[in-house]
C-alpha cells in the first residue's frame, strides 16, 4: 500500500480528529508509513500518533474575519509544505473539507487526494462553495461518514462511500465493564458534551434545566471542549441555573460517562446538522438513553423510543418532559439503556478499519 500523507486543520478533542487517528491507527496495522500535517498549537487526539508529525501554521481569533486570514494564510503554507511529495506517487488523505491546500498541492505534484467528508453545515456559504469546487476537481474518492451526509453532498463522477464513525475497542471494552445506574448516587444525571458554540444548543440546555429545576434529583452537566478562562468568559453575565454544573476541555469524559442518566444533543437543526455525533455512541455504549436531533446522522444510529428519542431542540418543554418522566421511570430508562447499548455495538473498530482499508486500497 502506498504511502498516506494525512492532513487536517485543528487537532482538539473533537469528533473529526478522533476518526483520522482511527484511520491512521488502520492504516499503520497494514504496515503503512503515514505522514500527518496538522496546523500548530493545539493538543489532541493526532497528538503522538506518528514520529512523522508536521505542523503548520493556523490560529484562531476571536474576530471571524482575522480567523479567515488566518486559515487562507495556513493553507498556503500547507500548499508550499507538500510540494515536498512531488513525484513520490503518495496518497494525500484530506480530512474535513477544510484543509483545501492539501488537495491542491495533490494536484500539483501528481499525486492522489482522498476526501473524508464529515460536513453539511459549514459557513459562509461561499466558503462552502469554493471547498465543494476544490474538492470536485480535485478528489480521487471520498468517504462520507453517513448516509445524510452523502445525501446532502455527494460529488457527481467521484468514487465514494459511506463509512460510519466507529469507537476503539479499548473504548468498548471499557463501556462494556460499566453497569448503568438508573439515578447514580441518587441524581438522574443529564449530560451534554460539546463545543462551546451556541448553534450547538448551549443556550437550550440552560431552558431546560430552567423547566427542570423543580426536581431536586434531576441534574445537569455540560462538557465543553474550551478551557477554563473561555468557558467563564462565555457564561459571564449569564444566569446560570444551580442545576448545572459546567467542566471545561476534558481529555478523558468517560468519568462523566459512567455518572449520566441521559445524553443530550441539541444541536439546532436549522443551523448545525450533526453529520454522525461521536459522543452519541459513545454514551450508548456505556448504556445511557440520547435525546438527539431528528435529523442527519443521529437517524442512522438512533429509533425512537428505542434507544432513546428525536427531538429537535428548540423543543425545549418537550425534551424537559422526557427527562422528567425518565427521571420517574426507571424501568423505561433501564430498557433505554439495554437497546443503547446493543445498537452500539454495530459501530465497532474491525468493521471501520476493514472498510477504511478497503476504500484506500481500492
Amino acid at each position: 500500500m502506498k504511502k498516506i500523507v494525512c492532513v487536517h486543520l485543528l487537532n482538539d478533542y473533537s469528533g473529526s480528529p478522533k476518526v483520522l487517528s482511527q484511520v491512521i491507527s488502520a492504516s499503520h496495522s497494514a504496515g503503512c508509513e503515514v505522514d500527518l500535517y496538522t496546523g500548530s498549537g493545539e493538543e489532541g487526539f493526532l497528538s503522538g500518533l506518528t514520529d512523522n508529525h508536521y505542523f503548520y501554521f493556523y490560529r484562531f481569533f476571536k474576530n471571524r474575519y482575522l480567523t479567515l486570514v488566518s486559515y487562507l494564510i495556513s493553507q498556503v503554507s500547507l500548499f508550499l509544505k507538500l510540494l515536498k511529495y512531488r513525484n513520490q506517487n503518495v496518497i494525500f488523505y484530506v480530512n474535513t473539507l477544510l484543509p483545501f491546500g492539501a488537495s491542491l498541492a495533490g494536484k500539483a505534484t501528481g499525486n492522489t487526494v482522498y476526501y473524508h467528508v464529515h460536513e453539511i453545515s459549514q459557513k459562509p456559504p461561499l466558503l462552502k462553495r469554493f471547498l465543494r469546487f476544490v474538492v470536485q476537481h480535485t478528489a480521487g474518492k471520498v468517504v462520507f461518514v453517513s448516509r445524510s451526509v452523502e445525501a446532502s453532498e455527494t460529488f457527481p463522477g467521484i468514487p465514494h462511500r459511506v463509512v460510519h464513525n466507529a469507537l476503539p475497542e479499548e473504548f468498548i471494552q471499557l463501556a462494556s465493564q460499566c453497569s448503568f445506574e438508573w439515578k447514580s448516587g441518587g441524581v438522574f444525571s443529564v449530560l451534554m458534551i460539546c463545543s462551546l458554540k451556541p448553534y450547538k444548543g448551549v443556550e437550550e440546555f440552560l431552558q431546560i434545566a430552567r423547566l427542570c429545576r423543580a426536581s431536586s434529583a434531576v441534574a445537569f452537566t455540560l462538557v465543553v471542549s474550551s478551557d477554563s478562562a473561555e468557558l467563564q468568559r462565555y457564561f459571564s453575565g449569564t444566569d446560570v441555573p444551580s442545576n448545572v454544573t459546567l467542566v471545561p476541555r476534558q481529555s478523558d469524559v468517560t468519568p462523566f460517562y459512567r455518572q449520566a442518566s441521559v445524553l443530550l444533543n441539541l444541536s439546532r437543526v436549522d443551523e448545525w446538522v450533526e453529520t454522525f455525533g461521536l459522543t452519541i455512541v459513545e454514551a450508548m455504549s456505556f448504556g445511557i438513553p440520547v435525546i438527539v436531533p431528528p435529523v442527519g446522522g443521529p437517524t442512522e444510529m438512533v429509533s425512537e423510543s428505542v434507544e432513546g428519542y428525536l427531538v429537535s431542540s428548540c423543543e425545549v418543554e418537550e425534551i424537559a418532559r422526557l427527562i422528567l418522566g425518565l427521571s420517574e421511570d426507571e424501568e423505561k430508562t433501564l430498557e433505554l439503556s439495554k437497546n443503547a447499548r446493543t445498537r452500539s455495538r454495530d459501530f465497532s473498530q474491525q468493521k471501520f478499519d476493514r472498510e477504511i482499508l478497503e476504500f484506500i486500497g481500492d
